[in-house]
Formats: C-alpha cells, sequence, structure tokens
C-alpha cells in the first residue's frame, strides 16, 4: 500500500533548495572557466599585436660606414694627358676670291659652256657673245688702215723730193714744212687706225668669255638668246674659290694679347671648324691673319683661318664654330667632365675609398675640352672618381664601382 506524499515541512525545504543551487553552481563553474581562459589569450594576442607593430615602426640606424645598401655606381680613373687652350669664336665661311663676271661688250647671249654648280678651272670658256658685229669692226678698221698707211707712203716720197729740192733751191722752205707736218699727220692716223683694229680684236676676245679664277660657278643669272650690255649691273655668273677656303671668325679682345704673341713668333696656330652645335668637326686650318682694328660696338677682332677644303665640307656663307688652339698643356692631370659636380661654394668629387665608399673631396679645375677636365689641385693620376650615380650618393655612402675606363683603380685613403 503506498505511502502519501506530504509536502515538505519548513525544516526540510532550506536544506533542499540549498542542495539545487549548488548542484547547479557545480555546473556552471567549468563554463566559466573557459570564459576567462579565451579572454586573457585574446587579451595577450591583442597585446603582442600592439609590440610587435611599434617595434617594426623603429628606424634602425645603421653603421656610419654602411648607412643603406651598397649603389652601383660608374667611375673613372684620373690619369696624365694633354689638353688644348681653345678659344672659340663664332665665324662665317668665306672665298677667299668671289667674282662676279660680266659682260665687257654689247651682244646677244650666243652660247654657255658650263654647268651649274661645276667646277672650272681659270681660263675655261665660260660664255660665247655675238661676235659678228665686232668682226665687221675688224675688218673696217683694217681696211682703213691700208688706205692710211697708203697716203702716209706718198706723203713720206713728196717729204723725200722736197728735201733733196730745197737743197737746190727749188722749193720754198714753207712748202718743206708743210710735207713735214703732212708726213706725220699721216703718221698718227695710221696709228689710230691701228688702234681701231686692236679694240675691234679685244672686243673679238671678250664675245668668248673664260673663267677669271678658279672656283665653283653658281647658278645661271641669264639664259642664252638675251641681250646683254656692258653697263648692265647684273652678273652673267657668280665664280667662287673653294679651294682653299677661309673663315672669318671673332674673338674677344680679351683674348688677343695671347693670340698676338704667338702670332708675331711666327708660330702657325691650329683652327678648327665645327657646326653650329659644335659636335661635327668640318675641317682643320691654320690661322691666316688678323684684321687691323677692333670693333668698338662688340669689343671682337676678326681674324681669317685657311682651309684646304679637298673634301668640300666646308662651303660659302656657311655659319661654323671656329675654335683657335692657343696653347697646348703637356702632362697635366685629366678626369672627365661628368664627375665633377659644383655648388654655390666649391667645386668637388667623389672619391672612391680603398674600402669602396666614398667621400667628398673639393678640386680645383684648370682647363676643360671637351669630355675632358684639368684639376689643377685635389686629385691625383690612379684616383677613382664617380661619374654616374652622384645623385644617390653622400659622404661614407658604400658603393660598386665599376670603372669604364679599363685602368686598374688605385684605393685612395
Amino acid at each position: 500500500m503506498n505511502k502519501p506524499t506530504f509536502p515538505p515541512t519548513q525544516e526540510e525545504s532550506p536544506r533542499v533548495v540549498d542542495d539545487r543551487d549548488k548542484e547547479h553552481a557545480a555546473r556552471r563553474r567549468p563554463r566559466r572557466h573557459w570564459l576567462w581562459i579565451a579572454a586573457c589569450v585574446v587579451l595577450a594576442v591583442v597585446v603582442l599585436y600592439f609590440l610587435l607593430r611599434g617595434h617594426a615602426s623603429k628606424p634602425v640606424t645603421p653603421p656610419a660606414a654602411s648607412r643603406g645598401p651598397t649603389i652601383p655606381v660608374t667611375a673613372a680613373t684620373a690619369h696624365t694627358g694633354d689638353i688644348g687652350v681653345y678659344y672659340t669664336g663664332l665665324g662665317a665661311v668665306t672665298p677667299i676670291y668671289t667674282v662676279t663676271v660680266k659682260s665687257r661688250v654689247d651682244g646677244q647671249l650666243m652660247k654657255i659652256y658650263y654647268k651649274e654648280g661645276q667646277a672650272v678651272r681659270e681660263g675655261a670658256p665660260l660664255i660665247e657673245i655675238d661676235p659678228r658685229p665686232y668682226e665687221v669692226q675688224l675688218t673696217q678698221a683694217q681696211g682703213q688702215l691700208i688706205k692710211d698707211q697708203a697716203n702716209l707712203q706718198n706723203a713720206r716720197v713728196d717729204l723725200a723730193r722736197y728735201q733733196e729740192l730745197i737743197k737746190r733751191n727749188a722749193v720754198a722752205e714753207q712748202q718743206l714744212a708743210t710735207q713735214q707736218a703732212t708726213v706725220t699727220q699721216d703718221e698718227g692716223i695710221v696709228k689710230t687706225d691701228q688702234g681701231l683694229i686692236d679694240s675691234a680684236k679685244l672686243n673679238l676676245v671678250y664675245c668668248h668669255i673664260t673663267a677669271p679664277i678658279s672656283g665653283r660657278v653658281g647658278l645661271r643669272l641669264v639664259d642664252p638668246g638675251n641681250f646683254v650690255s656692258a653697263a648692265s649691273n647684273t652678273g652673267l655668273m657668280v665664280i667662287a674659290q673653294i679651294e682653299p677656303i677661309s673663315v672669318i671668325f671673332t674673338i674677344s679682345e680679351d683674348q688677343l694679347p695671347a693670340v698676338v704673341q704667338r702670332f708675331r713668333a711666327g708660330e702657325k696656330l691650329q683652327v678648327v671648324a665645327y657646326n653650329r652645335d659644335l659636335k661635327k668637326k668640318l675641317s682643320q686650318g691654320t690661322l691666316l691673319t688678323l684684321d687691323n682694328q677692333i670693333d668698338p660696338t662688340t669689343g671682337t677682332l676678326k681674324l681669317r683661318a685657311i682651309f684646304n677644303n679637298k673634301d668640300d665640307a666646308l662651303f660659302p656663307n656657311q655659319f661654323v664654330n671656329a675654335r683657335l688652339l692657343v696653347e697646348e698643356k703637356h702632362n697635366v692631370t685629366l678626369v672627365p667632365t661628368a664627375a665633377i659636380q659644383r655648388n654655390s661654394q666649391k667645386t668637388f668629387v667623389y672619391l672612391v675609398k680603398q674600402d669602396q665608399t666614398v667621400t667628398v673631396r673639393n678640386i680645383t679645375l684648370g682647363t676643360t675640352e671637351g669630355d675632358e677636365a684639368e684639376v689643377v689641385s685635389g686629385l691625383s693620376p690612379g684616383d677613382v672618381v664617380v661619374t654616374t650615380g652622384v645623385d644617390k650618393l653622400q659622404e661614407g655612402s658604400k658603393v660598386n664601382a665599376q670603372v669604364t675606363d679599363g685602368s686598374p683603380p688605385r684605393p685612395s685613403s
């Protein structure tokens, strides 16, 4: 028989409830423990992240002798050589002789024996003008000469007869004097006739125009068939001497004393002609002469240099840069101009030291010519200087220098 169930009494209720709470607390304790562990792990990860980030952001200062990576550069070795001192002036190619050929007689232009731009020799036939009018004049002058010579001969015969008669007092002295005057007059007429003949012959020569100088003929100015006149200001052609040819250029009056000193000493000063941008050498010649006065408006003096121009590199009226060699320095220290650096206070180069680092070396420059410059002080032959890559360098930079001139570098201390 089942026992009846009764609700707990007041004495039993607190104990039962406490046991249940302990049971529930015991179930929740492991879950709360894992939550604390997870929070600690997350906190540790966050702290570690910020620590690593702060450590990475701090700059690392390398030692002074090896800052940054090794920089590849191109270098060259200072060497001993020769360099020239040049004075450069703007000039123009000027033929030594230029002739505008004109007609010396009037007549029709019949033939042309040259081609435009042709090189001709002195005396070569160029143009023929109609000679027929002057041939007629020559014939007339010759006929008149024959007539006047006959009159002269007759007058001389009469004079000889009068001279015999005067000895016998057969004629008056006045008649003898008159006959003497007639003979003299006829002699003058004959000489005049001879002059007319010579003039006609000369005109015939002028009808056949020849080259007065050797040179190159320009473009034709008058075509065949035209009538030309000796009084015309228009020429028939222009001939310019090409070989040799000259260049007239200017130098500053401040540069004049050095040039005059060497020129008067009999030295043959070399002159080199370059194109407008000074990149292409056209020809090489020698100084011929100097002008006799300085231009007061520009303070310059004109000089003339002569070139053989066998290759026709120079053309009349061509603008060139003339470089006059005044002095040649021997056994000086030379470096490429690309190695030279400048600022507002000094001129310097980057010198490659023995430990493959660079140092700034102040230098004093002398003459600069083309791609090379003379170093008066600051460098010695064999020193290695940086030519390219200098924009990345500073004092103490580590470099990997490639010497381009092929000579072994001498390490500098």
